[in-house]
């Protein structure tokens, strides 16, 4: 698989998993934390019809943005550029931001504001994995820059622009891939299981999966990369000096 391949296949799978976190995340406290759009709107119309219950909201969505910025901010200081490179910590990072939603679903009866504040963290983190794909920024844990992208490929395909079907393609598949991700949160909560909770799991094994999968394929290619470079060398023989001709003495 070539990292065109990852980074499409990846880009899903992370959408479908903040989805589902988010879901999960919404359906016990009403509040997202992979996006914070809606919440930061609805918070203006709360504050203009003042209640005490607005409060509480205040806290959750400050709480929420706060902690989604310093995930993004820890993220860019982790892998510290946005194109793909395979060598960077992807499988620590999505390995640590399970870790974190297994946290939120712990502390998700109790303390409900820390459960956010952990949740929009590993979301923050995530998303600041954003990397270019052919001119595309591929962010996972909301769908405005996507449907901006699908929208704007679509109309100029419909315009008569030679415009590739990647560009509608990619952005599709990500919309779908959240979509899909939200739907599989509720059907689970909906089943008696935690979507946190499973998240977490998920996100840990996944995050394993990819580091144990990169160090061997790594791994090989450099001692592939080793043999090729020394039967180079040894085919790279000198030809022998030439000999000076013989004269028969006579």
């Amino acid at each position: 698989m070539n990292a065109r391949h990852i980074l499409i296949v990846g880009g899903c799978a992370l959408a479908f998993g903040a989805s589902f976190a988010n879901t999960g995340i919404v359906l016990h406290t009403g509040t997202s934390v992979s996006h914070l759009t809606g919440d930061i709107a609805k918070l203006t119309i709360n504050i203009a019809e003042w209640s005490p219950a607005t409060l509480l909201e205040v806290y959750r969505v400050a709480t929420a943005a706060t902690l989604f910025f310093f995930g993004a901010a820890t993220s860019g200081f982790l892998i510290h550029h946005p194109t793909l490179n395979l060598s960077r910590p992807y499988g620590y990072t999505i390995t640590a931001i399970g870790v974190i939603f297994l946290l939120a679903s712990l502390q998700m009866s109790e303390h409900p504001i820390m459960s956010i504040g952990l949740a929009a963290f590993g979301c923050g983190l995530q998303n600041a994995l954003a990397t270019h794909y052919r001119g595309i920024v591929l962010r996972t844990t909301h769908l405005t820059g996507m449907f901006t992208d699908f929208g704007t490929a679509f109309g100029m395909k419909v315009r008569g622009h030679d415009i590739p079907l990647w560009k509608i393609g990619v952005p599709f598949v990500l919309i779908l891939s959240f979509f899909l991700g939200g739907l599989s949160a509720v059907a689970t909560q909906s089943a008696g299981f935690d979507a946190i909770t499973i998240a977490g799991f998920a996100y840990i094994l996944s995050g394993s999966g990819w580091s144990i999968w990169k160090h061997g394929d790594f791994v090989s290619h450099q001692m592939e990369k080793s043999n090729k470079a020394v039967d180079s060398k040894a085919n790279c023989v000198m030809p022998p000096a030439e000999q000076e001709p013989r004269h028969d003495q006579s």
